[in-house]
């Protein structure tokens, strides 16, 4: 497997995953329109690529903010169904966590599993300081404090803007 920077020529094909791996269209239709923002961190939005060129795997990352501090919101992501459950996540998640702590980022947050995530160090937001935008998604709602976190991050979570289009 390899890991890798999305670039633009590969968004028909990330598209295209996104739809086999979710059943509901609202994440190739939140995607698109990630893409299209200026909130939108191609930095830190990977493709995991197998050895014959295929994209098995993506994540975003988009800009987000803890009260007036930036942070990086994560997701979508997403595996192909047939490769799934065979560690392409869990490497896009490395790999996510990777750039953004090489970047200076502060913290990663997302909505999720809390079966999943915790895995990678992920802890319920509201533990660290960071209140959700959604009360009722309670511990899935999560982050993970990255070395450049520091205690004066604190308050309401807001996600890039196409996240408020849901």
């Amino acid at each position: 497997m390899i890991l890798r920077r999305e670039q633009a020529p590969d968004r028909p094909e990330i598209l295209a995953l996104i739809e086999a791996a979710f059943p509901e269209p609202v994440e190739a239709r939140l995607l698109r329109e990630l893409f299209a923002s200026r909130e939108y961190l191609p930095e830190l939005s990977i493709v995991a690529e197998s050895a014959d060129g295929e994209i098995m795997g993506y994540v975003i990352s988009t800009r987000a903010w803890i009260g007036d501090s930036p942070a990086v919101g994560l997701g979508p992501i997403g595996v192909l169904p047939q490769w799934q459950r065979r560690g392409v996540g869990a490497a896009l998640m490395h790999a996510s966590i990777d750039a953004a702590t090489e970047q200076g980022e502060p913290a990663i947050v997302l909505l999720g599993s809390t079966d999943f995530y915790p895995r990678f160090g992920f802890v319920p937001a509201d533990s660290v300081g960071i209140t959700s935008p959604d009360p009722s998604w309670g511990s899935h709602f999560m982050a993970l404090p990255l070395p450049a976190f520091h205690t004066g991050i604190r308050g309401h979570f807001r996600y890039a803007e196409p996240f408020s289009k849901l």
